[in-house]
């Protein structure tokens, strides 16, 4: 792959004053859908959601990462204030870090085979209260922290994107030969010499079968 690329001409940037002109008016069920609270229908989706992916910024890089458990591992406090236990991943921290900084978090919620998401930002604090990481635990696993998050507007995204995708249509999956190999892409990032890729796999495999926590199983805090 060549090194070079082609510059963008400045102008061809768009400038925040000229945005709206390229697209048409949105509907009004799309300016009117987003609510300031917890609703029965939010708390369904959220009840019946395994994974979310957490977007968080420090106020110069930005981070999203997956977010998953069995389904209601995300707590509804009550109508305005949402919460999960924290659960063993890499310690990188970056999410915590970011929030730390600036506490605007963006949740978005998915449900296998529902072509519609469900979007929750707010603000998001850490905390190590004992009651709250209690009513966060799962299989009687009490998270170090619960993450809560005030909610400040939630709504329904269209499924556009998942259907265009065909995110939920088996037929379109790729086969296991297909798939992107983790461990090589690791290896080069890591510019781990003397390992293969299929020895990261492995020791992957190895991680996600005795290290982390699922449900009804065993694995690490």
């Amino acid at each position: 792959m060549s090194s070079s690329t082609e510059s963008i001409g400045a102008d061809s940037c768009i400038e925040s004053d000229g945005l709206r002109s390229i697209y048409r008016d949105p509907s009004k069920v799309v300016l009117d859908k987003a609510i300031d609270h917890v609703d029965d229908g939010v708390r369904g989706f959220i009840e019946r959601s395994p994974i979310f992916v957490l977007a968080t910024t420090d106020g110069s890089t930005t981070d999203a990462s997956p977010r998953g458990g069995i389904p209601g591992f995300v707590r509804v406090l009550d109508e305005h204030r949402i919460a999960f236990g924290d659960l063993v991943g890499n310690n990188r921290l970056d999410s915590y870090s970011n929030l730390l900084e600036v506490p605007a978090v963006g949740m978005l919620f998915m449900v296998p085979g529902q072509l519609e998401t469900l979007r929750v930002n707010g603000r998001a604090s850490l905390s190590v209260d004992p009651a709250l990481r209690e009513r966060c635990a799962i299989d009687g696993r009490v998270p170090k922290v619960a993450v809560v998050i005030d909610v400040d507007e939630c709504f329904i995204h269209c499924g556009a994107a998942f259907r265009r995708g065909s995110v939920w249509d088996t037929t379109t999956w790729p086969t296991a030969d297909d798939l992107p190999s983790p461990g090589a892409i690791l290896k080069e990032h890591a510019q781990l010499d003397g390992v293969s890729g299929e020895e990261i796999e492995h020791g992957l495999a190895e991680y996600y079968d005795t290290a982390i926590w699922l449900s009804g199983g065993s694995g690490d805090e």
